[in-house]
């Protein structure tokens, strides 16, 4: 069935506020639960340029540690950590056309079959942004649905990271419905590194809605407090991407 998710301007507003006004509701729930039920949801990431392999070794260890979902890291450190977490559930995510989403078709191809064949089991494939603004609709997709065609036949799972913060309304259901089209298993919010703001509960809420229950969810980009991540959850995200995770879940 096709998904409905194409709305004038006013409609956008007045669907993105009733939304936030629902998961202001149950908010207080949300942050009267245990710290503890978020670990599953977390992917503790790295992605500083000055990583050295110690940065990397300790990330993987807090995160077999603490039972996180996964570590987000650089190309570069796929092997280590997929090494080091290998007696663990704690899965490897590798970033692809990070953080531009220009590297161009080709090259994220080869990024991408490079990173599973090192041990990635999921990759956060950054939108080509430009050519979704430009309306280049067919090309963005398609780029997308060959990665998620190369991944799935390894056994892994793609995030589409969609830029939000960067795109208008309509630029956002365009995104997603390209995301949804080219078979991507989450929605991600942004990358953090280029967004003029951090993530919000109205993202992660427009996102749950233009899903339909379709793709997991991923927040990411400024999630610092325990607070701000239970009400993240709370708006629908399944994922939380963040670089204070442990420091996040000591606020408990």
């Amino acid at each position: 069935m096709p998904l409905m998710i194409e709305l004038p301007a006013d409609e956008y507003r007045d669907l993105v506020a009733q939304i936030a006004r629902e998961i202001s509701v149950r908010r207080p729930l949300a942050a009267a639960a245990p710290a503890v039920s978020l670990a599953s949801m977390i992917e503790s990431t790295l992605l500083r340029p000055d990583t050295t392999a110690a940065g990397i070794d300790q990330l993987c260890d807090d995160a077999a540690r603490h039972g996180f979902a996964a570590v987000c890291v650089n190309p570069v450190w796929i092997a280590r950590a997929a090494a080091r977490l290998r007696p663990t559930p704690v899965r490897v995510v590798a970033v692809v056309g990070f953080p531009l989403g220009a590297n161009g078709a080709a090259v994220k191809q080869f990024e991408a079959a490079e990173c599973l064949k090192l041990g990635a089991d999921e990759l956060d494939v950054v939108l080509d942004i430009g050519g979704l603004k430009a309306g280049a609709d067919a090309a963005v997709e398609a780029e997308l649905a060959a990665i998620v065609q190369r991944a799935h036949a390894a056994g892994a799972a793609v995030k589409a990271i969609l830029e939000l913060p960067l795109l208008n309304a309509e630029e956002k259901a365009r995104a997603a419905r390209f995301a949804l089209a080219a078979g991507a298993d989450f929605l991600k919010t942004s990358t953090g590194f280029l967004s003029p703001r951090g993530v919000t509960v109205e993202d992660v809420a427009l996102l749950r809605t233009l899903a339909q229950g379709r793709a997991g969810i991923k927040a990411a980009g400024g999630i610092r407090t325990l607070v701000q991540a239970q009400a993240l959850a709370a708006a629908g995200a399944t994922r939380l991407g963040t670089s204070a995770a442990v420091a996040m879940l000591a606020e408990s």
